[in-house]
């Protein structure tokens, strides 16, 4: 299971990738392996050398009961100390963020993947999408040929 913010690599041109762990409670996790998770209108926040998601939205396990979470509780993200000072070096250049990716499993464990971003421009989003129409036709256009 694999849940990705299309969204991300649409509004923000990507410089920098890392993978981290993040705190999820039990029924939490169980949410999350039903797909039941939504990174659309989240962001990194650095604090106190700690990183934190804010406004991840993972909706409450229906077998859950009074263990469940508010849906979109601040939760920890778990770096090496390194990386953190890395991000907080790059995120102090004007214009930069840290936004989530894509959220997939390995080893039985919930990995974030976040990436270091700068906001793209409306003009650079219309040259993308007519970037994607070309190359959608072309495979179309290959695909029929054989």
């Amino acid at each position: 299971m694999e849940i990705v913010n299309r969204k991300a690599r649409f509004d923000y041109e990507i410089y920098d990738t890392f993978e981290a762990g993040i705190v999820l409670t039990g029924t939490e996790i169980k949410s999350v392996r039903n797909g039941s998770c939504n990174l659309k209108d989240s962001y990194i926040m650095i604090k106190n050398n700690e990183a934190f998601i804010l406004n991840m939205h993972i909706s409450p396990y229906d077998k859950g009961s009074i263990f469940n979470e508010e849906e979109t509780r601040t939760r920890k993200l778990l770096l090496h100390k390194n990386e953190i000072l890395k991000l907080k070096d790059k995120i102090s250049i004007k214009g930069f963020t840290i936004v989530p990716l894509k959220l997939y499993f390995n080893k039985g464990l919930a990995k974030l993947e976040i990436g270091v971003a700068k906001g793209k421009h409306t003009y650079d989003k219309k040259e993308s999408i007519k970037e994607r129409d070309i190359k959608r036709e072309t495979d179309k256009m290959l695909k029929n040929r054989y």
